[in-house]
């Protein structure tokens, strides 16, 4: 996975892609990796089909002016850097699965930006689709954290792991970005414990949890040579992930998305969650 060689970032002209250009530079320069920029148009021409034969020229003007448009962009947010531009008809989350799949990408880089009513409680559809169904790592972060964070390479990095097999894959990957920016990594893991019971005692049993995920990060520091100060969080996974990066000034998360990246593990995780209330940008792999 790492390095990184190749920069997917979708554009769709809003303040939150504009406000992510130079985080994707900043990755960019890092790694010295190349950069497509991809934007997904929709067929707002067909609501004229009816009106033919200017069809076939209506659609060849759309795709024209989507073409220099994002060409403009691309010249505009990185000036003096080579970049691949795609426009294309079609729905933003198929066609970013469709060009992963034929061109490939190591990183794709994109905003949350839910929309609507329900802004507060889901991510934008197509970042959920992307984070279901594309396999490369998916960087990406708030609205308000884009608008309100310069782009500059973290400093500090917090790793969070579970207790499936994507652990391993998780801390080392973490691991090699914290040497790539020089930053500082710390490792936690967050516990569920079960609501107790009146007459109950369950300290005994909350304390056997606690002791077996200390164990489970002691051995995994151990068996990949990574010695990182590491917390055992207790609670709800995206208000325990958010309250670790405030308090030790995270500039970015590392996270799983699942190893069988259906629903129920996205969601069992609690990715979207973190990303969602998360208060810097969040590295899913």
């Amino acid at each position: 996975m790492l390095p990184f060689r190749s920069i997917l970032f979708p554009v769709d002209y809003s303040d939150a892609s504009k406000a992510l250009a130079p985080w994707v530079a900043q990755m960019a320069n890092q790694f010295n990796t190349s950069l497509t920029l991809l934007h997904a148009y929709s067929p707002d021409f067909l609501a004229y089909a009816d009106l033919a034969p200017q069809f076939v020229e209506l659609s060849a003007y759309s795709r024209q002016f989507e073409e220099n448009r994002l060409r403009e962009f691309a010249r505009a947010s990185f000036p003096g850097r080579p970049v691949d531009t795609i426009a294309t008809l079609g729905d933003p989350a198929a066609v970013i699965e469709s060009v992963m799949e034929h061109q490939g990408a190591d990183l794709i880089m994109l905003p949350t930006h839910g929309r609507g009513p329900a802004r507060r409680l889901l991510l934008g559809s197509v970042t959920t689709k992307v984070l279901h169904h594309v396999s490369a790592a998916v960087w990406t972060a708030a609205n308000t954290v884009l608008s309100a964070t310069p782009a500059s390479p973290p400093q500090s990095i917090l790793s969070i792991v579970d207790d499936t097999g994507e652990s391993e894959v998780i801390l080392r990957a973490a691991a090699a970005l914290a040497a790539e920016f020089r930053a500082r990594l710390r490792l936690a893991t967050v516990v569920l414990l079960p609501q107790p019971s009146r007459g109950l005692d369950f300290e005994q049993y909350y304390q056997m949890l606690r002791s077996a995920a200390t164990e489970r990060l002691r051995e995994l520091k151990g068996r990949l040579n990574i010695d990182v100060p590491f917390s055992v969080l207790e609670g709800p996974v995206s208000r325990e992930v958010h309250d670790e990066a405030v308090r030790h000034k995270a500039d970015l998360i590392v996270a799983g998305r699942g190893s069988s990246q259906d629903t129920f593990a996205a969601f069992s995780s609690g990715l979207y969650d973190v990303i969602r209330e998360a208060p810097c940008p969040v590295l899913s792999i």
